[in-house]
């Protein structure tokens, strides 16, 4: 019955994306359907050749972001839409700040972040709340640090979200994100229209954050940021993920815990890399 009843909510998430709607994906992708070995993660990951688990390339992903944005012991750090909390408790460790406090809309993913916090013994140091990225219940200038790994391409809208971390950062604090933007294109392509439209769908992405790297630039410097800095690092990114999940799919594991329907969006839309030629996969910093 919890297929049907799947099946039944991804159906008009297909159809049409829609404003503020990201959250219902995420229910949806419940711990049963992540495709981790022994993590939550749900990002992408960075693959530089070396990786032989999805855990490690989500973790080098968290890495690379972490290094970016400066993350640095002692200081006070923002993550914004973070999923099961894999990373958080990754940056704890690794970096050691002196605080993370986490804010994600999905109550289901945060209820299941909490746990495996404290069942870490982190709660101390890791704070996860409900709370939306273009609206938080933040006090201004509070933090060092603010990320979006993976996540601001939801963002219902993202120039919100940017007007958002800079109003909560200190002077001098970096923002970092890791995320999606298509790519220019010449000319007009029905078939990679439809690809496009169907990815913007199943993810969630709104129109108004369907722009390229450089009016990404343009909108992190109408929130106010400057020393901007924005790099690719998509051939680190979907081609090896494709390679790897043509295997990774089709494990007994997977294939056991998966919903079907679920199985099958991650074997047609992450398997099949000319969906990822519209796209863009950038680390974009900038400080206050």
């Amino acid at each position: 019955m919890g297929y049907i009843k799947d099946a039944v909510s991804l159906l008009p998430l297909f159809i049409k994306p829609s404003k503020g709607k990201a959250s219902a994906i995420y229910d949806i992708l419940s711990t049963n359907n992540v495709i981790g070995e022994k993590s939550l993660y749900l990002n992408l990951g960075f693959w530089e050749g070396g990786e032989k688990t999805y855990d490690e390339a989500c973790e080098k992903l968290a890495k690379v972001l972490a290094d970016a944005v400066g993350l640095k012991a002692g200081e006070d750090h923002l993550d914004v839409g973070f999923g099961f909390g894999d990373q958080d408790m990754y940056w704890a460790r690794a970096y050691s700040p002196r605080r993370i406090v986490g804010l994600n809309i999905t109550r289901s993913q945060v209820e299941k972040a909490r746990e495996r916090v404290k069942e870490c013994g982190l709660e101390n140091q890791v704070d996860l709340r409900e709370g939306s990225a273009t609206d938080m219940p933040l006090e201004d200038s509070s933090f060092d640090r603010v990320t979006a790994l993976e996540t601001a391409f939801h963002y219902n809208t993202r120039a919100d979200f940017f007007k958002e971390a800079y109003r909560v950062l200190r002077p001098g604090g970096r923002i970092g994100t890791a995320d999606i933007v298509p790519l220019v294109k010449s000319g007009f392509n029905i078939a990679e229209c439809v690809r496009m439209y169907l990815a913007r769908s199943f993810w969630q992405i709104p129109a108004e954050n369907m722009y390229t790297e450089e009016v990404y630039r343009n909108k992190m410097k109408e929130a106010g940021f400057k020393n901007i800095e924005i790099r690719s690092i998509a051939a680190s990114v979907y081609k090896p993920l494709s390679k790897f999940l043509k295997t990774r799919l089709y494990e007994k594991d997977i294939v056991e815990r998966t919903d079907p329907l679920i199985l099958t969006a991650y074997r047609k839309s992450m398997q099949d890399t000319h969906s990822w030629n519209s796209f863009d996969y950038i680390i974009a910093t900038g400080e206050k």
